[in-house]
């Protein structure tokens, strides 16, 4: 995702030091959606020092023991209770909502495991997934690797674990400010990075309203944070009966993973970390970082496209990007029919491209709908974006992107107007594919700026940590979301060992599409073998 942060509405014109401040975490999320196109126990070391696992109150949430039965009353889609099926099956795991008061109220997240194949003493243990997001169903993912490595001995040596971080998806009480049908008609505000639209200083303060209305309230808005999440996935360790975590996370999830291995480093058996989020970065410097990868991999499509007949961007690729924009901005006038009723407007459009970034495979989807685009027809690229958003082929959708605004608000530091104001001309300098071609100064405002609570993550993250094993960090040359120097960063932070993956692609190891990476990304999760020094794999 391009990585995709909360903010103005989708409205039509009407080795660093060790220091504390905070930064937006960006979106990401697993391949299978897109690609389907294409076919406890040590104490906190965080700045907070919020209770550890060994605080008086939190026995009860540590002791206790899953049960897992029939995953009927789970999934928020028809096509998510379709995968929710034997041999799978589900849990509920209740955690503080506030760790800060362990007897106070709970909440519940859920669980989806699927069960060592194999003799029952080679068992190591659960594997715990994180797909991405913030917001991305770990549930999900479970699934999905489930199919990818249905062969390997993954799946005979571990217990397959996927959880839906609190506030999302199957997860009670989960994020949720919008309808479908507001969504359908592109007015949710949880809305794009390079969006176009104005906002009212009431804006972030009816968003942040409407969003505690329909999720349970403020505390819930103001608790989904990744170092709460990471708390919670401690207390998920315990409940599977793990003395060690084994856990593997893509994009965002390496931000959890990272901030799971500062607060409870003691406890890791294992952890791979794919599509490393840099964890010294701050708002706005992360995200120019992204954006200019994008505008790189937008580059890199025009070539690709330029290369066959009728190219709808253009047989020269370095007029692509303006060629693309007098395609685009006209929309946030006049969007464009896309089909069932439905419109494509300028946020839609340069959404579903940015999603199609990704993977190089999405890449024909994506001109094939920029050629629908230049003949009025918006509906290919809205069905991109859809699939990017969680929108079910039924039309309903999940709480991805509700989620991730949630969580991005309660991990960064809120941004000023004139703050805003200045990054979203650096963007639109930086990835001009996605400008608005109009001035922002005085229009446009931080989403989370009215959100409750303090932002809890802290940047950098990932500081002195202790007692983590040898950790597998994968990074791909040509990733346009999280850029690969990304993962030497976190490396140096943490002493993890980099796998270099040649190619394009955001990534890797959890969809199983590469023998390579499988081979290393298996070889650790068993044996703890982490690859060569400069071992190199290519897409």
């Amino acid at each position: 995702m391009a990585l995709f942060d909360p903010g103005p509405p989708v409205d039509r014109p009407a080795s660093p030091a060790r220091r504390r401040t905070t930064a937006r975490a960006g979106v990401a999320f697993g391949a299978a959606a897109v690609l389907a196109l294409s076919a406890a126990c040590t104490g906190p070391t965080s700045a907070e020092s919020e209770p550890g696992p060994s605080a008086a109150g939190l026995a009860v949430y540590y002791g206790q023991k899953l049960s897992f039965g029939p995953c009927t009353d789970f999934g928020t889609t028809p096509g998510e209770k379709k995968q929710y099926v034997a041999p799978f099956e589900c849990a509920r795991l209740k955690v503080p909502l506030d760790y800060r008061d362990p007897k106070g109220r709970t909440i519940q997240v859920a669980v989806l495991r699927l069960r060592a194949q194999g003799d029952p003493g080679q068992r190591i243990g659960s594997l715990v997934l994180n797909p991405g997001g913030p917001g991305g169903s770990g549930m999900t993912q479970a699934t999905a690797f489930s199919a990818a490595y249905a062969k390997s001995p993954l799946l005979r040596r571990f217990d397959v674990v996927g959880f839906d971080p609190r506030g999302v998806g199957s997860s009670t009480p989960a994020i949720s400010c919008f309808t479908d049908a507001e969504r359908d008609r592109g007015e949710d505000r949880t809305t794009l990075l390079a969006s176009s639209g104005q906002w009212s200083a009431e804006d972030p303060r009816r968003l942040a309203e409407r969003c505690a209305k329909g999720s349970g309230g403020t505390g819930i808005l103001s608790a989904v944070g990744t170092r709460n999440v990471a708390r919670d996935l401690d207390v998920l360790r315990s409940a599977l009966g793990d003395e060690k975590l084994t856990f593997a996370g893509q994009s965002y999830g390496t931000r959890l993973g990272a901030v799971y291995a500062e607060m409870f480093g003691e406890n890791v058996r294992a952890m791979v970390l794919d599509g490393v989020t840099d964890p010294t970065l701050e708002n706005p410097q992360r995200r120019l970082t992204q954006q200019a990868g994008f505008q790189q991999n937008f580059e890199k499509l025009a070539a690709y496209c330029a290369a066959s007949r009728d190219c709808p961007l253009g047989a020269d690729p370095a007029r692509a990007t303006a060629v693309f924009q007098k395609l685009v901005q006209p929309l946030i006038d006049e969007p464009v029919p896309a089909g069932k009723g439905r419109t494509l407007n300028f946020n839609q459009a340069t959404g579903g491209v940015t999603a199609g970034l990704y993977y190089p495979e999405v890449w024909p989807t994506i001109i094939k709908g920029l050629t629908q685009l230049k003949r009025g027809d918006g509906s290919q690229i809205l069905k991109v974006g859809d699939v990017f958003g969680g929108r079910d082929p039924s039309g309903v959708w999940t709480n991805f992107l509700e989620a991730n605004l949630a969580v991005n608000c309660n991990d960064e530091v809120r941004r000023t107007p004139e703050e805003e104001a200045r990054l979203r001309a650096d963007i639109a300098r930086t990835s001009p594919f996605v400008a608005t071609g109009r001035n922002v100064d005085g229009v446009t405002r931080d989403a989370c700026e009215s959100w409750p609570g303090e932002p809890s993550l802290g940047i950098p993250y990932a500081q002195d940590v202790e007692g983590l094993p040898d950790t597998l960090i994968i990074s791909v040359t040509g990733d346009p979301a999280t850029p690969y120097a990304a993962g030497k960063v976190l490396a140096d932070e943490i002493g993890g060992t980099v796998l270099t993956v040649e190619g394009a692609r955001h990534t890797v190891a959890q969809e199983g599409v590469n023998p390579c990476v499988n081979a290393a990304f298996t070889a650790y999760l068993i044996d703890l073998k982490v690859p060569a020094q400069g071992q190199r794999c290519r897409l």
